[in-house]
């Protein structure tokens, strides 16, 4: 017997995210805040307490003034790492606190 309407697995998701974008936006915004710990590792970590997106700006909250200077310094460049990091641009700018 012959199946008539398959589909890959990546075609159904494809398909569910298109019709949920909310649902994709929030996934790409949790994808970011994981890649701060992937990207930036444990040292940087360990100075994080409060990671949040909220309209397309990550919010870091941190506990070291120095290490709150050096990145911002660097801030363009750690937008384009997360956003390269989770496959899509869900960020535009860094805040840090």
């Amino acid at each position: 017997m012959q199946r008539r309407n398959t589909q890959t697995l990546g075609e159904v998701l494809r398909d569910f995210f298109e019709d949920n974008t909310e649902l994709y936006e929030k996934m790409m915004e949790i994808r970011v805040q994981r890649a701060w710990g992937e990207v930036l590792g444990p040292t940087i970590m360990q100075y994080t307490r409060n990671i949040y997106v909220r309209d397309k700006v990550l919010h870091v909250s941190l506990t070291s003034s120095v290490l709150r200077s050096e990145l911002t310094l660097c801030r363009e460049r750690l937008v384009k790492s997360l956003n390269d990091y989770a496959g899509a641009s869900v960020i535009t700018n860094i805040v840090f606190h």
